[in-house]
């Protein structure tokens, strides 16, 4: 069975609160993704806004939910997962009919600020319950939700172009009205989880537990939290092998983010500003988008049956950082006057780094998900993923300062292809760490995990 049949078929041989969770998060890319893209031309066009105050309330948005998921991950953990669900997206809702409703600054600002928060509350909390829920089938069930996560990004701007060409605020108040159903149908379809709190740490350093020992020999209890929200981050904090791990990974977030970033200003930089330019850019989503629907569950469970967990991710890291040899080859050829060979070379080799992006990604990505729990100890797993989310959303914005301003200087300098060296190194770098943990046996807790 394969193709789209067997990723349904999977799909029904899960619990209910898991195939819940995939249409959920199908849902909430779909309704983010056909406005977001089309929110900067609202503001700077409709609105007439700055391009500084464009980026502020864009920013703003981005430094709230990465800013704010070990917050998110940590409350999943208290509180319950299910409810941080349910009260992200509702604040979701609220955001998006803001941003098509106002039009003050300040009023902006806040909307925006509500949508990020929305995405620090939910994304730990559903990445938590998926792993739950999903016992021993955790890796099968993350390459769903890849596969659903993407086919949000493929479809929904799409359906957002075809809404903002009849207005921009019809288009915010439909995907406000998405999360207002997901926020109801979650209410009532969602099978809630247990909170965690009753499972931290003993706080005694001699019996085995707390800041110095690895997740897994931990001793659990059932007298409710003892230490509280900052004992429980400084011992996450003081998790080397968790630490290590994170810090590695943030390579691989570097490298898959280029195909909002570098590859788009390389299309344009050739093929410049017209028609062609803007196809070859869609291109790129579309190469990423359909290789991991059609192909993710496949992929996993062809790693899955070669490799350890640890080593699909080190060799998913090498085939991301292999992705920019097309582009570091193609800036060695002369770049053609105009016409068909100079669309070809705008699009072919960034849309070949897609595609490998994507492959790297589809092997890395089950497996990286299932080592956050393993690590973790399986408990406060929320609050992992919230504070893992948080070092990779540090590492995207370091490395697109830096990435961006590469790419300004090598051209200036007339040394194009330095920055797709530097991005092919820097994936073989984080594999070579991966590897490194792997082998040291980092990536492994002390005992099976039940999550």
């Amino acid at each position: 069975m394969t193709g789209a049949a067997g990723t349904l078929a999977q799909l029904r041989s899960h619990p209910r609160g898991v195939q819940l969770l995939l249409v959920n998060q199908f849902t909430i890319n779909l309704g983010f993704y056909m406005l977001m893209p089309y929110l900067a031309a609202h503001l700077s066009g409709t609105l007439g806004l700055a391009a500084w105050v464009v980026g502020l309330v864009l920013g703003v948005r981005n430094f709230s939910q990465q800013g704010m998921f070990l917050v998110g991950g940590t409350l999943a953990d208290r509180l319950g997962h299910k409810p941080m669900i349910v009260a992200g997206c509702v604040l979701r809702t609220v955001g998006f009919a803001a941003l098509g409703l106002v039009s003050s600054v300040p009023a902006l600002i806040a909307a925006s600020a509500l949508t990020g928060l929305a995405g620090a509350l939910f994304n730990p909390a559903v990445r938590a319950y998926l792993a739950a829920d999903a016992g021993d089938r955790r890796v099968e069930a993350f390459a769903l939700f890849h596969v659903f996560y993407q086919a949000g990004i493929l479809l929904g701007p799409l359906v957002g172009l075809v809404l903002t060409g009849v207005d921009f605020q019809l288009t915010c108040l439909v995907a406000a009205g998405l999360f207002a159903v997901l926020s109801v149908v979650q209410i009532k379809a969602l099978p809630p989880r247990p909170r965690e709190a009753a499972q931290d740490p003993d706080p005694d350093p001699g019996s085995g537990s707390g800041a110095g020992a690895e997740p897994g020999a931990e001793k659990t209890t059932g007298d409710g939290p003892r230490g509280g929200v900052l004992r429980q981050w400084r011992d996450i904090l003081a998790h080397r092998s968790f630490l290590l791990f994170s810090l590695a990974m943030t390579g691989s977030y570097v490298l898959t983010f280029q195909v909002y970033l570098a590859l788009p200003l390389e299309v344009r930089r050739i093929g410049g500003e017209g028609g062609g330019a803007t196809a070859a850019v869609a291109l790129l989503f579309v190469v990423s988008g359909l290789c991991t629907i059609l192909g993710q569950t496949r992929m996993t469970a062809w790693c899955g049956a070669r490799w350890e967990p640890g080593v699909a991710v080190a060799i998913g890291l090498v085939v991301m950082g292999l992705a920019f040899v097309p582009l570091l080859v193609a800036t060695a050829l002369p770049v053609p006057e105009a016409g068909t060979a100079r669309w070809l070379l705008a699009a072919l080799p960034p849309a070949l780094a897609a595609l490998l992006l994507a492959v790297g990604t589809m092997i890395a990505y089950p497996f990286e998900m299932d080592i956050v729990v393993r690590l973790s100890g399986g408990r406060w797993v929320a609050t992992h993923y919230g504070f893992y989310n948080t070092v990779c959303g540090i590492g995207i914005t370091l490395g697109n300062l830096v990435t961006g301003a590469a790419l300004d200087a090598s051209r200036a300098a007339g040394a194009p292809a330095l920055p797709w060296a530097a991005l092919g190194v820097l994936g073989l770098g984080s594999a070579v760490a991966l590897h490194a943990l792997h082998r040291a046996g980092r990536l492994a807790p002390a005992r099976p995990v039940t999550v």
